[in-house]
């Protein structure tokens, strides 16, 4: 009985996060050099990789590059003002749909980074999903590295 109720409540944490965002389309990303991707835009949804439900979708882990995927997209940002930003992975969190999960089980976890910069009185969370790869721009509130 204890086992079931313990699966059971595994369960609804793992789903409890879930997206409500249609799952990607696989847009193919492009590298500025080995540790960056190019990115040419700075977005206007105000929730774009800000929230669970609406992460960057950088994917590569089909290609054992899902972390790698996701340090480029951060090496790519940099503050409102063009300071160069520093972040750690603070861990995974948020179930989400995916067609890309390697398991089977039809979702997957993101990755939530801390980002912060020089006179930043705090730090930003970014939801970062390597599952899955989509358009890349600069959450409203950062710009793209020069």
């Amino acid at each position: 009985m204890n086992k079931h109720l313990l699966a059971l409540g595994i369960l609804v944490c793992f789903f409890s996060c879930s997206s409500t965002k249609e799952v990607s389309k696989n847009t193919p990303q492009i590298l500025r050099n080995n540790n960056s991707f190019l990115i040419t835009e700075v977005s206007t949804d105000k929730t774009y990789g800000l929230s669970p439900k609406n992460p960057v979708e950088v994917g590569g882990v089909k290609d054992s590059e899902g972390p790698l995927n996701e340090r480029r997209f951060l090496n790519a940002l940099a503050g409102p003002n063009g300071e160069e930003i520093t972040y750690f992975r603070s861990g995974s969190c948020c179930s989400i749909k995916s067609d890309n999960d390697p398991y089977g089980f039809g979702a997957v976890m993101l990755d939530n980074y801390r980002v912060t910069w020089m006179n930043s009185k705090d730090t930003v969370s970014i939801y970062i999903n390597m599952y899955d790869s989509g358009t890349l721009k600069a959450p409203v509130g950062f710009t793209i590295k020069k």
